[in-house]
């Protein structure tokens, strides 16, 4: 799924087939080189053949990488270290403590219920490696709040550097992606207030509505033309269509 992501012009601009490098090269194939050129910014996730295929395709775009999809990585994180501790506990005949609590983990604090607010202010006093991962990624939020970008490179690497001292190693995995991706992390400064991937997650949900209101589709081509209609923004025709 290819969006565009302008100011007023948010919509599914092609869609293809399987997670492949060449469905991606199909894109920039017909999306043909004089407008690949002047691609500004591209939004991606951090699979390192999209990397490629986007910096070989578009190279006079700043491609930055999408914050829905690193935090997500903190979220696999802390949910891996989680069950890691629910096995302990089962292990050792101890009570599970973070039975029913990967939701608590996992949201946004702010977008917890009274209930949940209160059993995760409990479960915050106990010495948890779930915790410790917890603390760690709402401690990352802070990087998104900077405004200079290097500031948020400094905070990054004290970041990385306090993780990787830890024995969380799930988080330890995420720290040394954040290292390795670092310029194309703070790529995310230089179009701060132009781009917003945030976008992409509504449009990905209306996506997932069409193929369920249709209970599945015949064919790939059948699901591309519903995708263009729901998500595509097309004009409307000049005249109705007339039945033979």
């Amino acid at each position: 799924m290819v969006y565009q992501l302008n100011a007023g012009a948010r919509r599914l601009l092609w869609c293809g087939p399987e997670r492949r490098v060449k469905t991606l090269l199909r894109f920039f194939r017909e999306f043909g080189k004089e407008r690949s050129a002047k691609l500004k910014f591209v939004c991606s996730d951090m699979w390192a053949p999209y990397l490629k295929v986007i910096a070989k395709k578009a190279p006079n775009a700043l491609n930055i990488l999408d914050r829905f999809h690193i935090m997500r990585k903190f979220n696999e994180a802390i949910d891996e270290i989680r069950r890691g501790e629910a096995r302990e506990f089962k292990a050792t005949k101890q009570e599970n403590v973070l039975e029913k609590g990967r939701w608590l983990l996992l949201k946004r604090p702010e977008n917890l219920s009274e209930k949940q607010t209160s059993r995760l202010g409990e479960l915050l006093k106990l010495n948890l490696s779930s915790i410790k991962g917890y603390l760690l990624r709402e401690d990352f939020q802070r990087f998104w709040e900077y405004k200079q970008m290097p500031a948020a490179g400094k905070f990054l690497d004290n970041w990385v550097t306090r993780t990787l001292q830890t024995d969380l190693e799930p988080m330890k995995k995420v720290a040394r992606m954040l290292r390795n991706h670092k310029p194309m992390i703070l790529n995310w400064f230089k179009a701060k207030g132009r781009l917003s991937s945030g976008a992409v997650e509504g449009l990905n949900l209306k996506a997932k509505l069409t193929i369920r209101k249709a209970y599945g589709f015949k064919s790939i081509k059948c699901l591309q033309v519903a995708l263009y209609h729901t998500l595509g923004d097309l004009p409307e025709p000049l005249c109705l269509h007339r039945f033979c």
